[in-house]
């Protein structure tokens, strides 16, 4: 007999977990009439939906214990960006404050330079003791390195020590993000389930954005506050010291991880050794996945990092406006970045690249020059918003692409030295549009360097997915 429809559309509001629930009760039930029992297969039935709802949620738990570490490393790397000029200020003091600022975001730059040293490093750490130990490593340096940036006194007080030690912590970080990326998107790759890799993989960088917004609210508080004077002489440390306290838990989150089944699986660890002639065999799927990161690098640190700089320096808005702005590109980032994912899971990955590196090319500047014509908080926004868009789509799927196109043997050093060997390049995307503004005297110039990046990734796509095989071998994977 039909239920009552009040009956049947309260069931249907009721969350998922609360179904298995019933039907576990259901198993513990025996009909009304004597002598009969459940239906052969009842049982196993009912445990095996339970089991699948259980498998679901421990995946959510161990996606989060993964990105854990990168939602730190990517932090780090946007407060730094965030408070260049008053970094500049206390570390870097010059002759002008153009050059205190390039030194600050050249130092900024500089911790992308050890990225390559720390993926072939870590990369082989990983790819022969495993995914859990490389991971734990890797999130003991970076908290390193922001302890050590967020601790050191002023040029003022101990002199030139002082922006020798900020250096030597951001090449610490360097060196461990170099790998963290890489370690992270193969995790996700190999407990991902059949057909979800895109969207697994895409929330590597959906930690980054929630650790792009977290690093903006906290700017917008401070503020909201502080006066300028104390944000410019103490203030800019706060998010730092942060980040500090945050480590402890990141540890504890992250130390129930368990070894991935596929490496558990293996028999042979390659050693460096190993490791070092494999790559080189493979140095044109190395290079080629260089090209395609490149546009994800410039993009991001243009639409994320660069942002506060760009609107308080350039288009001359408040630094409150230029910080909400980076919040809501840190949530519209959130948003494209596992829909694309999953998209590419469907329609193969070389679509989803081919189109958004092409829209890219063909509107970066001219939306960076509309912008400049007229600044204003709600053009800034429109802007942003757009290349969050393009960024979010593209990435979005580049980075289960990279996973895929990488040897097992050498996955994780390959991905990271492919993905460290980009951000030597994008990761100056701040200082590189601060220069280029400065010499040709247009305010534009950054949509150039951004349809450049992108012109390597459009290349590097066509390399990558050259063959009818290569189109179609990671559509379902």
């Amino acid at each position: 007999m039909q239920r009552p429809w009040r009956v049947r559309l309260f069931q249907k509001s009721l969350p998922r977990q609360w179904h298995l629930l019933a039907d576990a009760v259901k198993c513990l039930q025996l009909p009304n009439h004597a002598g009969s029992a459940p239906a052969p297969g009842y049982f196993e039935s009912v445990m095996s939906t339970a089991s699948h709802a259980t498998s679901s949620e421990s995946k959510v738990r161990t996606v989060f214990r993964v990105v854990s570490g990168n939602f730190l490393e990517m932090y780090d790397f946007m407060v730094y960006g965030y408070y260049a000029s008053a970094i500049a200020k206390t570390y870097f003091p010059g002759g002008s404050d153009f050059a205190s600022l390039m030194l600050s975001l050249s130092v900024f730059g500089a911790g992308f330079l050890m990225r390559p040293l720390g993926a072939i490093v870590l990369g082989a750490y990983i790819d022969h003791h495993g995914r859990r130990k490389g991971l734990m490593l890797t999130l003991g340096l970076m908290a390193l390195g922001t302890l050590t940036v967020a601790a050191i006194p002023g040029y003022a007080t101990i002199g030139i020590l002082a922006p020798v030690l900020v250096l030597l912590g951001r090449l610490l970080q360097g060196f461990s993000a170099g790998v963290e990326l890489g370690g992270v998107s193969v995790y996700l790759s190999e407990i991902a389930t059949k057909g979800n890799k895109g969207f697994y993989c895409s929330w590597q960088s959906g930690s980054q954005q929630v650790a792009v917004v977290f690093a903006a609210l906290i700017g917008v508080v401070l503020h909201q506050i502080l006066p300028v004077e104390q944000m410019s002489a103490w203030g800019w440390r706060v998010p730092f010291l942060i980040g500090c306290l945050i480590v402890p838990f990141l540890f504890l989150i992250r130390r129930s991880l368990q070894e991935t089944e596929e490496f558990a699986a293996r028999k042979h660890r390659p050693g460096m050794g190993e490791i070092m002639k494999s790559m080189l065999e493979n140095w044109g799927v190395v290079l080629a996945g260089m090209g395609m990161v490149i546009m994800t690098t410039v993009s991001f640190y243009m639409i994320t990092a660069y942002t506060p700089t760009f609107g308080k320096e350039v288009l001359k808005l408040s630094a409150i406006d230029a910080l909400v702005v980076t919040v809501c590109i840190g949530l519209s980032n959130l948003v494209w970045l596992p829909l694309a994912g999953a998209i590419s899971d469907r329609i193969g990955r070389r679509p989803v690249l081919l189109v958004f590196t092409i829209l890219t090319i063909l509107t970066a500047y001219p939306a960076v020059q509309w912008l400049v014509a007229d600044p204003s908080f709600a053009r800034l926004l429109a802007v942003e918003l757009w290349l969050s868009f393009l960024y979010g789509s593209y990435n979005g799927a580049m980075v289960v692409a990279l996973t895929e196109v990488m040897p097992v043997e050498v996955r994780t050093a390959g991905f990271s030295l492919a993905y460290s060997l980009a951000t030597t390049i994008g990761g100056f995307t701040p200082a590189i549009s601060t220069l280029l503004i400065h010499s040709t005297g247009n305010k534009a110039a950054p949509g150039l360097w951004l349809g450049l990046a992108a012109i390597c990734g459009l290349i590097a796509t066509l390399v990558l997915y050259r063959t009818p095989e290569s189109r179609n071998q990671y559509r379902a994977a």
